[in-house]
């Protein structure tokens, strides 16, 4: 069986995400897939012990799953899923794994209720952010995009909303709890202290 190619797909991805993508998305950038989503998927996929390729299957996913936001941003997983579908097999991915694949990227749509434990990992790695020191630099940065939007906060609005969205979240897999569940409650706290 010949090996899909990856680099291939991962040059074609990420090409089209630092040409194409709104310039105004500050959280959904090249480097939120590139530096963060897909290092994630990588990280849990070996604290989970995934074979070679489920590995392959999740770490596409990551790569593809904020590729809709070339199109628009309502919506934007179910367009990633149709290029996965279109592009995919011109690197040699079979039919299966382009299945699995959309699969993962339709399982990152909130509210998030995976139901495999691929789809459990991308999700966790999507929103790993929540749980890293950099969090709320992140946080400013979704708030800036959002608000070339339109949508507005004032300063205490805004830490509310992300107090309750941590508050709420819940990390699907052992290893992502094991390794983000600590300073998520200290970016909490923050959050708390910004609101005092």
């Amino acid at each position: 069986m010949v090996n899909p190619d990856y680099e291939g797909a991962c040059r074609y991805v990420l090409e089209k995400l630092e040409k194409e993508l709104p310039p105004n998305l500050y959280y959904h950038c090249l480097s939120h897939t590139r530096d963060e989503v897909i290092p994630a998927a990588d990280q849990l996929s070996m604290m989970e012990k995934l074979d070679d390729n489920a590995r392959l299957v999740l770490r596409t996913a990551a790569l593809f799953h904020d590729l809709g936001y070339i199109e628009r941003i309502e919506g934007h997983e179910e367009v990633s899923a149709r290029i996965a579908r279109q592009v995919l097999p011109g690197f040699g991915y079979t039919a299966d794994q382009v299945d699995s694949v959309r699969c993962l990227i339709m399982a990152t749509r909130m509210p998030r209720t995976p139901q495999t434990l691929l789809e459990e990992i991308l999700a966790d790695a999507d929103l790993d952010n929540l749980g890293r020191s950099d969090f709320m630099q992140r946080s400013l940065d979704l708030r800036k995009e959002w608000g070339t939007f339109g949508r507005q906060w004032t300063d205490q609005e805004w830490y509310i909303s992300q107090l309750e969205f941590l508050a709420e979240h819940r990390y699907f897999t052992a290893s992502a709890r094991q390794l983000r569940d600590q300073q998520k409650q200290q970016n909490m706290q923050q959050l708390r202290l910004l609101l005092k």
